[in-house]
């Protein structure tokens, strides 16, 4: 017969133990220690089992618990611990029959009670420790987002945020300390936020509404999303070529020579699972990838400084490759042993030189190798004539 799990995870709520289901009450009641943040433990009133605050940075808390293997320990998290939870984090440091769990209705299920919302269509973000620039790909008029946030002063950045991205009419209900006794519901605009006593825990309610820019969902944003230096995949081309990376859910994309980051920040964008890793050798230009990324709420892109192909060593293997700038056959010799079978790989030259180092790949590992030829209408005195661009020869293959 297998052991029987060492670690109970409590969810618990701002309603305390009234709230927990019976197998959470036996669990506190067998405990030989109970752990987790000093608000969750102060909702146990008149315990005697021994309590152990959780540190923060919550990492540094890892450690002892791990060390506690054998004995019987109740660790409590917040609400529903396996939604921008604690169970999350703990999960994969144990065995599957190591812990069990016990949710109870969390911030975002209680939220969208109160204002009637139905979730599977609202935007439910956890940005405790993480920017309110992710919230950018959610801004839209009429798009509701429950976005939960570290405490009052985070409210009032979240809403000159709003107004930052001209969507100050976005309607706020301030939700605090919902399920409890002290629960409090409060409406205002982002403009309008004059609220100074918030009090944490709290999440928000965005309905949003202004004439601000709307970030697209299709693959070739225009160029003016992007900051950069004139290093960048023009919109057309980027369209083609993320056609050709084909974005999947959890992959991971290595974008070598990424310029001003826009390939790897439209593959973040695909999916809210996927990963990449922009490699850069000029610094000023890795600090211009950052800095997009984190504008379009992709803070998520990591960008490597570093000459390739020497860089790429000692990461992650990725599901699909692009590259982008500093194209070499010494760069594509180096890059294939790294890659994993079934890799896609995405190759754009602009030069003679380069558009010749592509055949010649094409000849020996095959693949598919486009031109792409693109003209736009431009004045030509008083009249209009096609401008052409350069030339750009794509090859796309699979390790």
């Amino acid at each position: 017969m297998a052991d029987a799990p060492w670690l109970t995870i409590i969810g618990i709520g701002e309603d305390g133990v009234d709230g927990l289901s019976a197998p959470a009450h036996a669990a506190l009641t067998a405990a030989e220690i109970v752990t987790g943040a000093t608000r969750h433990l102060a909702l146990l009133p008149g315990s005697t089992v021994p309590v152990r605050p959780w540190p923060v940075p919550f990492e540094a808390g890892l450690p002892w618990l791990l060390g506690q293997r054998g004995r019987r320990v109740v660790m409590l998290a917040s609400g529903d611990p396996f939604w921008f939870g604690a169970g999350t984090v703990l999960a994969r440091h144990l065995a599957a029959g190591e812990w069990v769990a016990h949710p109870v209705p969390g911030t975002f299920s209680l939220a969208a009670a109160r204002l009637g919302w139905p979730l599977e269509d609202t935007a439910c973000l956890g940005l405790h420790a993480a920017p309110l620039t992710r919230l950018r790909p959610h801004l839209a008029p009429g798009r509701r987002a429950i976005v939960l946030l570290r405490d009052g002063a985070a409210v009032a950045t979240l809403a000159k945020y709003l107004v930052s991205r001209s969507f100050g009419a976005s309607v706020l209900s301030i939700l605090e300390s919902l399920g409890g006794p002290r629960e409090r519901i409060r409406t205002t605009t982002a403009a309008d936020l004059a609220f100074a006593d918030i009090g944490h825990p709290v999440a928000v309610g965005v309905v949003c509404a202004g004439d601000g820019e709307t970030l697209p969902h299709t693959s070739g944003l225009a160029d003016a999303w992007f900051d950069h230096d004139g290093q960048l995949s023009k919109r057309p081309v980027r369209a083609l070529t993320l056609s050709a990376l084909a974005p999947r859910a959890h992959e991971t994309l290595w974008d070598i020579g990424a310029g001003s980051g826009s390939i790897g920040i439209e593959w973040l964008l695909a999916h809210p699972s996927t990963q990449a890793t922009a490699f850069e050798v000029d610094p000023v230009r890795a600090a211009r990838v950052r800095a997009n990324a984190a504008a379009l709420g992709v803070d998520r892109l990591r960008a490597v400084e570093g000459r390739a192909p020497a860089v790429l060593v000692g990461h992650p293997p990725p599901q699909a490759v692009f590259v982008g700038g500093g194209l070499s056959d010494d760069l594509l010799v180096a890059l294939w042993p790294l890659m994993a079978p079934k890799t896609r790989l995405v190759a754009n030259a602009v030069t003679l030189e380069s558009e010749a180092l592509l055949s010649r790949w094409h000849a020996q590992r095959g693949g598919s190798l486009l031109r792409i030829e693109l003209s736009e209408a431009a004045a030509l005195g008083s009249r209009r004539g096609w401008r052409a661009s350069y030339p750009v020869v794509q090859w796309t293959v699979t390790a």
